[in-house]
């Protein structure tokens, strides 16, 4: 037996006198409130100049020979390389590189609107000084300056004084205000000159033989080089670079 028939359904009685209580909206209340101004004035001047100056000879005689046996049985593998190089490089010449900058740059005319706050707290200071009230009779001035105390000279009501904060407590927990206000100047003149001379000769030889899983075989690799190189640079090298910047920042 199920003990849902043990139950006993509710009167109509009973049912009327069940009542509900209707729920509160909900209130969407934000924890950080950030209220943020920038005002920010950015000047940025880079003049670049560069000048480059090259007289190069490159010369790279490559000679190679490869043979190889791969999984081969009574072979031969050879490789020959012979190389003969005859470089003669000469340079007569002059390379020079020249660079010459005059920059007039000027930022001295940004500027930045700020709030003037000063003005108005002081204002707000000289009336809390001018505004203050008289003593009343039978107070003494310890009391009428104690913070604690009314200007009756008695205590105020902790009670009324809770139930004053209660407004003051809902919204949000932190308020951040950020103001902020930036002029900058940035002026970078580069200037550069660069002026080479280069001979440059690389002859390889090279030869590989291989015999791999193989048997009765024979490898054989004769590499070769003969290389007469004659270099000769007859000139000067020059690099003059000349700046002059005027800045008013």
């Amino acid at each position: 037996m199920s003990n849902e028939q043990d139950l006993t359904p509710l009167s109509p009685e009973e049912l009327e006198s069940q009542s509900g209580t209707a729920l509160p909206d909900k209130e969407v209340a934000s924890i950080l409130d950030l209220n943020a101004d920038l005002d920010l004035a950015i000047d940025a001047a880079a003049p670049i100049d560069l000048a480059v100056a090259a007289n190069a000879n490159v010369a790279a005689p490559i000679d190679a020979a490869a043979s190889a046996n791969i999984l081969s049985s009574g072979s031969t593998s050879q490789a020959l390389s012979d190389q003969g190089v005859i470089i003669d490089q000469g340079i007569t010449a002059d390379a020079t590189a020249e660079s010459t900058q005059d920059s007039t740059i000027d930022q001295s005319n940004d500027t930045v609107e700020g709030a003037d706050t000063t003005a108005g707290s002081a204002a707000g200071t000289d009336a809390a000084v001018g505004d203050a009230a008289p003593l009343q009779e039978g107070v003494s001035a310890q009391e009428a300056t104690d913070p604690a105390l009314l200007p009756d000279g008695t205590l105020p009501d902790a009670g009324s004084i809770t139930e004053d904060l209660g407004p003051t407590l809902d919204g949000n927990l932190l308020n951040v205000n950020v103001d902020l206000a930036a002029d900058a100047d940035i002026a970078a003149p580069i200037n550069g000159a660069v002026a080479a001379n280069a001979n440059v000769a690389a002859p390889i030889d090279a030869a590989v033989a291989a015999n791999i899983g193989s048997v009765d075989s024979e490898a054989t690799a004769v590499a070769q080089q003969d290389a007469i190189i004659n270099q000769q640079i007859d000139g000067a090298a020059e690099a003059s670079a000349d700046q002059q910047s005027d800045l008013e920042q």
